[in-house]
């Protein structure tokens, strides 16, 4: 799952024609975290995704389990 969210992120800044300095300078972070999130190595908060989700244009959806 962590790797699917690093997929879908990484996808979405390469579409956008964004690299990974800039996506990571303005939401905040720094470039070794989001490599290690487009690379599913790194578990993000949800203020991280948060961040880089606004940055992006995308939406956050958290499923709960019944």
């Amino acid at each position: 799952m962590i790797s699917d969210i690093g997929k879908s992120i990484k996808d979405r800044r390469k579409l956008l024609n964004i690299n990974q300095q800039t996506l990571a300078d303005i939401a905040g972070i720094s470039i070794n975290t989001l490599y290690k999130i487009e690379r599913g190595e790194a578990n993000p908060t949800i203020l991280i995704l948060s961040k880089i989700a606004e940055v992006l244009g995308m939406d956050i959806t958290i499923k709960v389990k019944d």
